[in-house]
């Protein structure tokens, strides 16, 4: 029935402003990924650098509405004085989230005494110690998810999921001379309408467009919490620090191998796989994306200013 219908147009957008691991390079600065979803901008890790990026990328800083924290690392933090700083320089002042792991509250509270300025924009600070697999935001829209990894100190993977939505089947009102109208907003909140003396049934009306499932897992051993995660992902971002070839080196910093994360999309039955937070020996990622396709083979590596429509 869905094929019937109008297209439904893009309207979450990816964009890796950050692809290396601990240290920039030329080519690659350290984390930070954002991800656009109608009025909501979430940034996940806000590396040093962070604010050019999103200058380059078009992306404007007021667009952010929470900041998801993975782990209290420099390379994934270093950036967020400076952005809040900026933020309070802006004419529309507005709340930002930031979430993190144990410690959040602490560590902020330090960065925000590090140096001399204002705090002029709201700040709104969760800590966040899930047990399991937690939701801790929800509305309308979408759920933001998030559980513990193992990387020796308390982090966080994230997953957003968008709710499923109900659309009009254009096709069928026009068959039956059904016109737009408010009538259509309750077929759209699931209840069957009366039209012109005449029943229409919601399930004949309407037509489900699933939502889309992003999950982001940085820094971390390959552990069970992450497969649960990203369980059924339609996009699955991945650190992939190093090939294989030195996954002693993994285990010994818990970090993940290119391989690690193509095991991890394997087991948790995701749709595609995409690589960053490489090692700075990595002038080119092919070896690590050739390295993860042995063992899934939907797989890419992520660039600096790389944008994913989904």
């Amino acid at each position: 029935m869905a094929n019937s219908s109008s297209p439904i147009t893009n309207k979450m957008e990816l964009t890796f402003l950050g692809t290396s691991s601990m240290v920039p390079t030329k080519e690659r600065n350290v984390s930070g990924i954002f991800l656009s979803y109608k009025s909501e901008g979430i940034l996940f890790d806000c590396g040093e650098g962070t604010q050019r990026q999103m200058n380059i990328t078009g992306i404007k800083r007021t667009k952010i509405t929470k900041i998801l924290v993975s782990h209290w690392h420099g390379d994934h933090i270093g950036g967020l004085i400076g952005l809040i700083q900026t933020l309070g320089n802006e004419d529309n002042l507005s709340v930002v989230e930031i979430y993190g792991p144990n410690g959040t509250k602490k560590y902020m509270s330090h960065l925000l005494k590090s140096c001399y300025f204002d705090v002029k924009i709201g700040l709104k600070i969760v800590e966040l110690n899930p047990q399991s697999i937690k939701t801790f935001f929800e509305n309308e829209d979408f759920i933001l998810e998030c559980a513990l990894l193992d990387h020796g100190i308390p982090c966080l993977g994230y997953s957003f999921i968008e709710k499923n939505k109900l659309k009009v089947n254009t096709e069928y009102l026009k068959k039956n001379n059904i016109l737009d109208g408010p009538h259509l907003r309750k077929l759209q909140e699931g209840k069957s309408i009366v039209y012109k003396g005449k029943k229409v049934n919601v399930k004949n009306a309407t037509f489900v467009v699933e939502g889309k499932k992003v999950s982001c897992i940085l820094d971390t051993a390959l552990c069970t919490n992450a497969i649960k995660l990203a369980k059924d992902a339609d996009i699955l971002i991945s650190e992939a620090v190093y090939t294989s070839e030195l996954a002693e080196k993994g285990e010994k910093y818990k970090h993940m191998t290119s391989k690690d994360a193509a095991l991890l999309a394997n087991k948790a039955g995701v749709k595609k796989l995409v690589l960053t937070h490489f090692s700075q020996r990595y002038k080119n990622s092919l070896p690590l994306q050739d390295d993860a396709a042995m063992y899934f083979d939907n797989v890419i590596c992520a660039d600096d200013y790389m944008k994913l429509n989904l």
